[in-house]
């Protein structure tokens, strides 16, 4: 009898792990001599962090802190989408940063179109709202397929998982 093997791609993040992320940003934007009294804050909502500083110069300095905390804690920069930088009030400047999770139908279909092409005989791909699995009757093609894919540049953080 043949058996089936299969894993599930998946664009996720670990939500503890952002809030501690964001809790170490606003504590250095609160220390940090250049951004003591920019009263910059940094907010972190279900899907999206806003950020209210006085200039776009402070609002690059506070990218740079937030995506190096991220860094640290092994989040994946493909999970921040910057939103348009709008104008508050008392020349205070705005903006969301949307957090990305799920795997798009677009992106699901050309990881699809890619196992199809690269892997057609070996693995199948069909997806399965926001995850695509990826099933196979050899643990070593799934590998191959892994591989395969944490070389390609997707516009959106991938996860394993499901491996079975």
């Amino acid at each position: 009898m043949a058996s089936n093997y299969s894993f599930d791609i998946v664009s996720d993040f670990d939500r503890q792990e952002l809030v501690n992320a964001v809790d170490q940003s606003v504590r250095e934007i609160n220390t940090r001599y250049d951004l003591k009294d920019t009263k910059t804050t940094l907010e972190l909502g279900e899907e999206e962090i806003t950020v209210n500083t006085d200039s776009e110069f402070t609002l690059d300095a506070v990218h740079t802190i937030l995506r190096t905390k991220a860094a640290k804690r092994e989040l994946s920069q493909k999970i921040f989408e910057y939103g348009k930088v709008e104008s508050a009030s008392g020349n205070r400047v705005r903006q969301e940063i949307k957090l990305k999770k799920g795997i798009s139908q677009d992106i699901g279909k050309k990881i699809t179109k890619l196992i199809r092409d690269e892997f057609s005989k070996k693995a199948q791909g069909s997806i399965q709202g926001d995850t695509v699995r990826i099933s196979s009757k050899s643990k070593d093609d799934l590998q191959e397929v892994i591989h395969r894919l944490k070389q390609e540049d997707l516009p959106v953080a991938l996860q394993f998982t499901n491996y079975r």
